[in-house]
């Protein structure tokens, strides 16, 4: 608030929209500079890569990231963050639980009206036709579902 009323500036919503401005054409930056930065830069930069890699490729998702080594394997896994991927991008980050994300995700699709994947299109139509009651008929698959539940 003192540095709102000091300068004007909404600290937290100007550092952050520059951050996001000026993150990828720094990270080029260094990139293309890689090896005259030295091993440490390159290791670095190596990391970000493979981080970067994991949504190379994924038109949508949820991604999970949960705690490594927890204990037994009958213990819950401590999720760390959930995040929606969209595009090979994360979109939405540090989500408070698994259906919230999904309804997101499905928020986020039918809004930018995105095909649901081939794989996925009765999960969709589910929560499309049954869940949030969109649209006009049902496919005989959902139909049938739709008749079992009620």
């Amino acid at each position: 608030m003192e540095f709102f009323r000091i300068t004007n500036v909404n600290l937290l919503s100007t550092f952050k929209g520059s951050l996001e401005k000026y993150t990828p054409p720094l990270l080029q930056l260094y990139r293309n500079r890689r090896e005259a930065l030295g091993l440490e830069m390159k290791s670095l930069l190596d990391k970000l890569d493979d981080k970067d890699s994991y949504t190379k490729g994924v038109k949508m998702a949820i991604l999970t990231v949960i705690e490594d080594d927890v204990g037994s394997a009958a213990s819950l896994p401590n999720v760390i963050s959930t995040a929606v991927i969209l595009e090979e991008a994360i979109v939405l980050q540090d989500i408070a639980d698994l259906p919230t994300a999904f309804g997101y995700l499905f928020g986020l699709v039918y809004a930018i009206n995105m095909e649901y994947p081939e794989e996925l299109k009765y999960t969709f139509e589910v929560m499309q036709k049954l869940f949030m009651d969109l649209g006009g008929g049902c496919s005989a698959r959902v139909q049938s579902l739709k008749s079992k539940l009620c």
